[in-house]
């Protein structure tokens, strides 16, 4: 569904690549998680996907066609898009909201309203409570579970997630992740997320592509890669849930962490 050969980004000639030659393909149905720390490239190579950043060099092919054979706004109006921030139109109503893409589209308003609410039922909201509500009468759980409506709207194929789960507390975090899952296979999506969150990544991939420096490390199943890690670096950022759980079991035992 998704592959990128020998994709580039250099944001002036004279800097350092912010990707460099990564490779990858993500088949129909599938999630990979783009892990990584901060300037790893992880974003960046997110949003060459659906245009928001052109690469320097290299291609992108969604479906079997190059991403430059589209107009890159048709094109980002078909790729479902979650982000950290959420980006509510803060003075449009949640329905007002998950219907902008529909509206450009030019969905009769009757198919609209009937999407609208079915969207809201599928993210755990009633329709008859929340379609009139503004983003700032939400709690940031359900502003996020709009988000993932809004994106959901035009019936994408492909969805891309950029730490959509990173300004929640704990428990909303771990319970929309689950709904997320569940609702990823249920409507059959294939879906390329980035988080920095290595629990998350484990418990939510099934595959894991590891990044530093712009370039890829390695990839595999979650499996393949505790199994394998196969680089220094990602033996690292792998070692640290195992690590926090040995101190949890410390905990539970009565002894010190």
């Amino acid at each position: 569904m998704i592959v990128l050969d020998g994709v580039s980004k250099r944001y002036s000639p004279n800097d350092r690549p912010a990707v460099d030659n990564v490779s990858f393909r993500v088949e129909a149905g599938e999630l990979l998680v783009l892990l990584g720390g901060s300037g790893s490239g992880k974003t960046t190579t997110l949003k060459m996907i659906n245009r928001l950043v052109e690469p320097t060099s290299g291609r992108v092919v969604l479906d079997g066609r190059e991403v430059t054979a589209f107009d890159p706004v048709a094109l980002r109006r078909n790729i479902g898009y979650v982000f950290q921030g959420i980006g509510l139109f803060p003075h449009l109503t949640v329905a007002e909201n998950i219907a902008v893409v529909p509206r450009l589209l030019r969905w009769p308003e009757s198919r609209i309203r009937e999407r609208v609410d079915e969207l809201l039922t599928l993210v755990h909201l009633s329709p008859d409570e929340f379609r009139s509500r503004l983003p700032r009468e939400l709690s940031g759980g359900q502003q996020q579970r709009v988000g993932f409506a809004r994106a959901l709207a035009s019936g994408p194929r492909v969805m891309l997630l950029d730490e959509p789960f990173g300004a929640l507390d704990p428990i909303t975090r771990d319970e929309l992740r689950r709904e997320f899952l569940v609702l990823r296979k249920q409507l059959n999506l294939t879906a390329v997320m980035v988080t920095h969150d290595m629990t998350e990544a484990l418990l939510s991939a099934d595959r894991l592509a590891v990044m530093k420096a712009g370039r890829l490390l390695r990839i595999g199943t979650p499996r393949e890669l505790l199994a394998d890690p196969r680089d220094a670096f990602v033996a690292a950022l792998l070692s640290s849930p195992r690590r926090q759980t040995e101190q949890l079991e410390a905990l539970w035992a009565g002894g010190a962490p």
